[in-house]
């Protein structure tokens, strides 16, 4: 697995293959993010908000909404640069699964795995599906499943 060069731009569908692996950079969960989500969210479900009641409930304290993390995980894939410029539109999302929580203070990576790519020359370019692996600093999954998204293919730049 290596990590796209941040001066990348976007790959054409063409570049893609099944099977290859990219690791995004890091992204440190801080309690002005969970604040904020809540704000632009609205969800001030106490699991997030209150520090009090989270030290009676099982994590013995505040986790990250899981939407948040996905967003995380979204930008993270984004600042990547793979599909910086050359995506289409993002299609769908499958089999998504929050598998473990995040806490202040963790800092994701997502591990990224091209699954599928099928040209589709009526949109001008293919159809991908990755498979996302939102993984804590110490390796632990926290969020997976799948995503589809359209990117332009190379001759549409010519």
């Amino acid at each position: 697995m290596s990590p796209l060069p941040p001066d990348v731009r976007g790959m054409y569908f063409e570049e893609f293959e099944v099977g290859q692996e990219f690791t995004t950079a890091g992204r440190t969960i801080t309690e002005s993010d969970i604040v904020t989500f809540a704000g632009l969210s609205g969800d001030y479900n106490q699991i997030h908000t209150d520090e009090e009641f989270c030290k009676t409930q099982p994590f013995g304290q505040r986790i990250a909404h899981g939407l948040l993390g996905l967003s995380i995980a979204s930008g993270l894939a984004e600042q990547s640069g793979m599909m910086d410029g050359t995506i289409i539109a993002f299609r769908e999302i499958k089999n998504w699964k929050f598998v473990a929580p995040v806490f202040i203070g963790d800092t994701l990576h997502v591990v990224i795995k091209v699954l599928e790519a099928k040209e589709m020359h009526r949109v001008g370019g293919g159809l991908i599906v990755i498979e996302l692996d939102v993984r804590k600093q110490d390796k632990e999954t926290v969020m997976r499943g799948k995503w589809t998204a359209l990117i332009k293919s190379r001759d549409i730049e010519r």
